[in-house]
């Protein structure tokens, strides 16, 4: 039997290997397009990112390799441009027209990438994510244009990976997909407004329901056209989707829908000997048995392999799809999903009930614990488990897999509670997560529990419920703390059918506190699902409209200082680097000021921007609009501060590029060293020559920059006049005895006799840096010292500035600024240990230190 197989990606040489395993003597022939065959596809955005370091990793079979391993034959170069089922034939194009005869036909040819229909996407500096030439030109391009700033549009799952390793290596991202949400059809809306969340707090801007309008750029692109507003890029990459690669079959009298093959479950087209499998054809929802386009390599290698059985003779079907799939987000994020969404379950016509957890992810003590975010979907009168979803820094495929095991038996959330899951601490909990997400989902459906879901709670549901804080301490800025031990005390204060929100951290307390309002007679009660950790809690002012102090000085975290004159008004710090911001920032800065502030914007002497006048209620919704524009705010407590800098070049007396300079060391200092707690604040400034504008000196650390003169004294001519002595500011520069004489120790590098002297005695300088230690302003204004050495690179500026840092870290004391540490411990212990000391900069970070600062 003769198969001829059209594409030789994952299912296509899945079921030639397989099908030649079986029948030996069978003539298996492919026939591609591409110059690769079975390549990785879903590890390309890894490429991208360097976690595959080589082209060659990329490639799981050469076509010569395959060849010998299984005995098929391979045509790569060579176009299927046609298919003639009644003659069994296909017109193949290669360096001519070939006509090929077949006695089975596999169609493999899988889907291509789906380029919008918009100007630019032919620019250099645009690329689609689908081949190995895609990814190694994406990131060959982003190497050598030394990319600063990317835009992938799509937020499904190849888009976010692409983001996620565009932003390891240093290049910042904005993702834009015109859906309200991030995954659309993947997640729920709950779960992708989480995970959104937490991408925004890692650095990630995202724009969801925004459309791609156009890529602009002369010569390669430099920006995208949304229907939000232009946002700049070095380059862009196309993630919005793919269509099966079918167009070629339009005229054979091939059932399709929407370019996908229609098949039966053992991969049967509806023409004889012809069949189908992988991303170019539908197959069957395991659970609804409904058609679905399943585009996913495991899909399409469970089908391949299935479809070879068949074809050698033992009848096997596929019995469908479940939609798993499982990503890296970032770093300690990952997501995982199986089944039906809840929106899918529901047009499905089930009756549906959900319940989402916070669970450990193994026991809470070991070292690496993190937790499950898990949403379990079920029909509500079977019980049987419809879908889940999970948000985790670990293994959430073993959380998927296990509910794949169940979906696929038909199980009822019952069936899990019991079941021998594997234990140890460093695998898992006593009680497995999965297990006891079924169990919350059980008591759910059996009515101990009563709840609200966060896409209830965030539609308003409980409104008129008052919030009720089930924490351990009082933490609910608005909420009326309980006591657990003591719900008596509780009790006594409040009507048995008043409506309580019981929140906690995770759900948990929140339910066992039900259970003693419930034995206290209360009948009105609701746990909210995910508690605080996972929802975004609607703050309200407590009676009186006073917040507490704990709350002031949480929100004083945050970037919002409070306006003495009122108890609710904040004036909220947005970072800028620098006082650096760009025309789209400026106006979504101004467009927050007029949503959430008072309209009125200042700028701090740490020139970071100041929204003014927004009440309480408005700074949870102000952060989260900045955020989505890609902007923070902060600025306050013990921590690396936002850092300052003169205008450096663009002044007259400049000698270096401050902008540059302060804005690498924003990058990696304030970004980088975000959440590293110092003994107190720790401030940086840029001054671009001696002149110290911004006073460099009276910071934590200042940097200056310096010419310093390299004096050819054999030169000089004893001038009457010396135009060196002139022009000297500081007046260290003195002809005496008919000889120009200068005071090394008193000049202060500001080069301003660079080319004075007409005989050449200042013509020889040293650009460098002068870093001054110990500076202070405010009550106690204490004048930094420099260190005995010129720096002449930025590359050890930089290095000094982090061994300063952690320095503090490691030798400060709680409460002191760094002048107190420099005076406490001497000058030069400091400085030997910032210029020669070793520093375990791992033992430093992992040391525990309270920060004393209070603004």
């Amino acid at each position: 039997m003769k198969v001829v197989i059209i594409g030789g990606v994952a299912a296509g040489t899945k079921a030639a290997a397989k099908l030649k395993r079986e029948n030996p003597g069978d003539e298996i022939v492919i026939y591609t397009k591409g110059k690769d065959i079975s390549y990785a596809g879903c590890g390309l955005p890894y490429y991208i990112g360097g976690s595959i370091e080589t082209e060659g990793e990329l490639i799981v079979n050469t076509p010569r390799k395959f060849m010998g391993l299984t005995g098929t034959e391979v045509h790569t170069g060579s176009e299927v441009v046609a298919v003639d089922p009644t003659a069994k034939t296909i017109q193949v194009q290669g360096n001519g027209i070939e006509t090929v005869s077949y006695d089975k036909l596999v169609i493999a040819v899988g889907a291509e990438s789906s380029v919008p229909p918009v100007e630019g996407t032919s620019l250099p500096g645009v690329f689609s994510v689908r081949t190995p030439e895609d990814a190694i030109s994406a990131r060959k391009y982003a190497v050598e244009k030394a990319c600063k700033r990317a835009v992938v549009v799509g937020g499904g799952f190849i888009g976010l990976e692409v983001a996620e390793n565009l932003m390891a290596r240093g290049i910042s991202v904005t993702v834009l997909d015109m859906a309200s949400q991030l995954m659309p059809n993947i997640f729920d809306g709950e779960m992708a407004d989480y995970i959104r969340r937490r991408l925004q707090e890692k650095g990630m801007r995202i724009l969801t329901g925004t459309g791609l309008n156009a890529i602009g750029g002369e010569e390669a692109v430099s920006n995208v056209q949304t229907s939000t507003g232009v946002l700049p890029a070095d380059m862009v990459i196309l993630a919005a989707g793919i269509r099966p690669a079918t167009r070629f079959l339009a005229d054979t009298g091939l059932e399709m829908d929407r370019g996908c093959i229609l098949t039966d479950e053992y991969q049967r087209t509806n023409l004889p000997d012809i069949y189908a499998v992988g991303d170019c054809c539908l197959v069957r929802n395991r659970i609804t048995g409904k058609p679905q386009w399943s585009a996913m390599g495991s899909t399409a290698n469970i089908a391949g392999r299935a479809l070879a059985l068949n074809l050698g003779g033992e009848e096997t079907s596929y019995q469908g799809c479940l939609g798993t799939g499982v990503v890296r987000l970032a770093d300690n994020l990952n997501a995982a999903r199986t089944g039906l969404t809840e929106e899918q379950a529901k047009a499905a016509g089930y009756q549906v009930i959900s319940a989402l957890c916070v669970t450990d992810d193994k026991a809470h003590y070991y070292p690496d614990a993190g937790m499950f975010i898990t949403k379990l979907i079920a029909d509500a009168d079977s019980h049987r488990l419809l879908g889940m979803q999970v948000i985790g820094g670990g293994a959430v495929d073993k959380m998927a897999d296990i509910a794949v095991v169940g979906l696929s038996m038909g199980s009822r959330a019952e069936d899990f509670i019991t079941m021998d899951f594997a234990y140890a601490p460093p695998f898992s909990t006593a009680i497995h997560p999965f297990a006891t997400a079924c169990s919350i989902l059980v008591n759910k459906m059996s009515g101990r529990l009563a709840s609200f879901t966060p896409a209830e709670y965030a539609s308003g549901a409980a409104e008129e419920y008052r919030l009720i804080d089930a924490h351990p301490a009082s933490t609910l800025p608005g909420g009326e703390w309980i006591d657990l031990a003591r719900p008596e005390a509780f009790a006594q204060k409040h009507a048995r059918e008043e409506k309580l929100l019981l929140v906690c951290a995770r759900g948990k307390r929140g339910y066992l506190t039900q259970n003693k309002l419930r034995a206290l007679g209360f009948t009105n009660t609701r746990v909210l699902e995910g508690g605080s950790t996972f929802n975004t809690i609607k703050k309200a002012l407590p009676v009186g409209g006073k917040l507490p102090p704990e709350e002031i000085k949480r929100v004083k975290g945050l970037g919002c200082l409070q306006d003495k004159r009122y108890g609710d008004v904040f004036n909220v710090r947005v970072i800028t680097r620098n006082g650096k911001i760009t025309a789209e920032e400026h106006r979504c800065i101004a467009e927050a000021a007029e949503r959430f502030g008072s309209g009125e914007i200042t700028m701090t002497t740490r020139l970071t921007m100041e929204i003014q006048g927004v009440h309480y209620e408005n700074i949870d919704p102000l952060i989260a609009f900045l955020a989505e524009h890609h902007l923070e705010t902060g600025g306050t407590g013990s921590l690396v501060r936002p850092v300052v800098s003169c205008k450096g070049t663009t002044c007259q007396y400049g000698l270096t590029d401050t902008f540059d300079l302060s804005g690498k060391i924003h990058e990696r200092f304030y970004e980088g060293y975000h959440q590293v707690t110092l003994p107190h604040k720790f401030k940086i400034a840029v001054g671009g020559c001696p002149n110290n504008c911004v006073k460099p000196d009276l910071n934590d650390l200042g940097i200056i920059g310096q010419r310093v003169p390299m004096f050819d004294y054999s030169k000089c001519r004893g001038c009457g006049k010396c135009q060196v002595e002139t022009s000297c500011p500081v007046k260290v520069a003195k002809v005496e005895d008919g000889m120009l004489k200068v005071d090394g120790g008193a000049c202060n590098g500001c080069g301003r006799c660079k080319g004075k002297c007409p005989f050449g005695v200042t013509e020889e300088y040293i650009d460098g840096y002068r870093i001054y230690i110990g500076g202070r302003w405010g009550k106690k204004i204490a004048n930094g010292r420099p260190l005995d050495k010129l720096f002449t690179s930025e590359e050890e500026v930089l290095d000094t500035v982090e061994r300063a840092i952690l320095f503090f870290r490691d030798e400060g004391i709680t409460g002191e600024r760094f002048a107190d540490t420099v005076n406490r411990l001497g000058f030069d212990y400091v400085q030997d240990k910032l210029l020669h000391a070793e520093i375990d900069k791992t033992a430093v970070l992992e040391k525990k230190v309270k920060g004393g600062a209070t603004c």
